[in-house]
């Protein structure tokens, strides 16, 4: 049913085009193409065109970045005028331009005072005409360019010290120069086939403003065959920028085959056991943290140089707000913060001598390993060679220098992630802030990796906040463990007194156990679904606590086992996950929260358990812990 009608518009569109080609007197074409008004007229359409380009680039580009990332009020005014000259008529926006820098117009008295220029009838008003009705083009096409564009890359460009200009021009500008480059052609093309406004506001003057299209318009009148020369040129022209942009300027861009990085057979190793070679020396000494950080967040931290701590916490905890205010990327959260003897509160990001690497580390995809580990080098003003070198180094030293000159796009993960902590470190933060480094790692890899980064780590001199959900992971890596839910900090411990008393619900759940919370009673919890659970240390009556039971301390029984054991739930078998070498049951119960029994798979096999069968769980009163909140 569609096809009929795509048919017909695919022919109506076609027909115009195909008769140009039917009527274009081939045998005279070089002629009638080389004919001294034909060229003068052609050399006048290119510099008009390449001007209206230029301005438009120097006016637009600004104004699309400035619709893509910036708020204020008014924005959707602002773009509606943008769109105006493209749906607007060309000779409208010529009688518009008049009224506006005509010589009565609004600013044309001015401009003829001030600097004696005139721009109607002049090659200059031209140019204006053709910007008015081009540039939307390019603001359009980049606008989008931009707003595609993750805020992370030029965030971590700016953690590395890149000032605002050269975040812009080395990452903001290389990374969206496919929708540049489609504006820009589209802005030329258009520029170049302008008629309306300029024979509106520019007039008709052979050798000032008559441009190709204008000729065009004379030659009809007396040379209909010549007009159909010059018209197939301007066809020519229009079809090859569009081929040239293969779609881009319509947000499907051509799709890049992307080569897969070499394989030996092997599995890549992620990062070695050990790195290679010393990492660069550091002369920095104090590299203290001191940070008050308010509003969503209520966090306060204070750790020596060398001190890594891990945050973790449920989502929506604020742990990547933490960072962000850390940085001075966020206004949900403040940050008064001191690094050694410096105080950078209200420093900008790129002076505040804090790296970044977010989850996926954000390597810029326009250079390769080397330019991305030099870059922040190359931001606190080293010369090129020198910055290459160090860069050469802590690359050699993380165990990739030899993918040096690879771009992104040829790394693996492991790879990827080694390269964006070696960038990291190459431009001697005091504070290093790492979101999630491992989680896009497999669990085999994860191991290696965490390995040697514990040693990288414990080489860096400054202080090292890692964001992690995984408890391995906190517990390896850190020297404290910092617990925030809800923005708070709830605790703040070393690893084994984490582990061995965790004040969080969350915490709890996290590193594998039962954890209830509730009121204290005399023989031990009542918990908020009504339950009880006697333990064998109670605390005083009437406070708020949590109650950490392990798994493997909860025994399994089809039958009521006998002796009146205190802690007794009949319950229902929802899940069975392997763990290792171990089962882990979920349990659902009318008197408890849901309770986590780990046992052995062949006691799993003897108790002929399945989802839905009905179990008695029991718990010894002297295996669970009591914890005031």
């Amino acid at each position: 049913m569609l096809a009929v009608p795509a048919v017909l518009a695919v022919g109506f569109l076609a027909l115009p085009l195909v008769g140009i080609l039917a009527r274009t007197p081939w045998p005279d074409l070089a002629a009638n193409l080389t004919a001294p008004a034909t060229t003068q007229a052609l050399r006048l359409s290119l510099l008009v065109s390449f001007s209206a380009l230029g301005l438009s680039l120097l006016l637009g580009v600004p104004l699309a970045w400035l619709l893509a990332r910036a708020r204020f009020p008014g924005k959707a005014v602002v773009r509606s005028l943008v769109l105006l000259p493209m749906v607007l008529p060309p000779t409208v926006g010529g009688v518009a331009l008049l009224l506006a820098f005509g010589r009565r117009g609004l600013l044309g008295p001015w401009l003829y005072d001030t600097f004696g220029v005139t721009l109607p009838f002049s090659t200059a008003g031209a140019v204006v005409a053709a910007t008015f009705v081009a540039m939307p083009f390019l603001v359009i096409s980049l606008e989008g360019a931009i707003g595609g564009l993750r805020p992370r890359y030029e965030e971590t460009a700016a953690s590395l010290g890149a000032t605002p200009v050269r975040v812009f021009l080395t990452v903001t500008l290389p990374m969206v120069a496919p929708g540049l480059l489609a504006g820009a052609a589209l802005t030329w093309a258009r520029a170049l086939g302008e008629f309306g406004a300029t024979i509106t506001f520019a007039g008709n003057l052979p050798g000032t403003t008559q441009t190709l299209p204008l000729k065009v318009y004379l030659l009809l009148q007396g040379q209909p065959e010549t007009a159909t020369s010059v018209s197939l040129l301007l066809l020519v022209i229009a079809m090859g920028v569009l081929v040239a942009l293969r779609g881009r300027w319509t947000g499907t861009p051509r799709a890049r085959v992307q080569q897969p990085p070499p394989t030996t057979g092997e599995p890549d190793p992620a990062l070695p056991s050990v790195a290679r070679g010393a990492p660069p020396s550091d002369p920095r000494r104090d590299c203290s943290l001191q940070a008050r950080v308010t509003g969503f967040n209520h966090v306060t931290l204070d750790a020596p140089g060398g001190t890594t701590l891990a945050v973790v916490g449920p989502n929506g905890a604020g742990k990547t707000t933490l960072l962000r205010a850390l940085l001075g990327l966020t206004s949900r959260s403040h940050a008064d913060i001191r690094l050694g003897d410096r105080d950078v509160t209200g420093t900008a990001p790129h002076r505040r001598d804090i790296a970044w690497v977010p989850q996926d580390g954000a390597l810029f995809p326009h250079l390769t390993a080397l330019g991305n580990t030099a870059y922040g080098l190359r931001a606190h003003g080293v010369p090129r060679t020198g910055a290459r070198r160090h860069a050469r180094q802590w690359l050699d030293h993380l165990g990739v220098g030899d993918l040096a000159h690879r771009r992104p796009g040829r790394l693996s993960g492991g790879q990827a992630g080694r390269v964006a902590l070696a960038r990291a470190l190459a431009a001697r933060p005091r504070l290093l802030l790492l979101d999630e480094p491992l989680a896009a790692l497999d669990q085999t890899t994860r191991a290696r990796v965490r390995h040697a980064l514990r040693s990288h780590l414990a080489a860096f001199g400054g202080v090292c906040l890692i964001v992690t959900h995984d408890p391995v992971e906190a517990v390896s890596l850190a020297d404290r463990v910092l617990v925030l839910e809800d923005g708070r900090l709830i605790q703040d411990a070393p690893p084994t007194e984490l582990t061995r008393s965790p004040r969080s619900p969350w915490v709890a759940r996290m590193l594998g156990r039962n954890a209830w919370t509730g009121t204290t009673t005399a023989t031990g919890l009542a918990t908020r679904d009504g339950g009880r659970l006697h333990v064998a240390d109670p605390l005083p009556a009437g406070e708020e606590a949590l109650a950490i039971i392990p798994p493997e301390a909860v025994a399994l029984h089809r039958e009521r086992p006998h002796g009146s054991p205190r802690n007794a739930w009949h319950g229902t078998v929802r899940e069975l996950t392997a763990s290792g070498s171990r089962t882990r049951v979920l349990l659902t119960t009318d008197e408890t929260p849901d309770l986590v029994a780990e046992i052995t798979p062949q006691a799993a096999a003897e108790l002929d358990l399945a989802d839905g069968t009905r179990v008695w769980a029991v718990v010894k009163a002297t295996e669970t812990t009591l914890l005031p909140l």
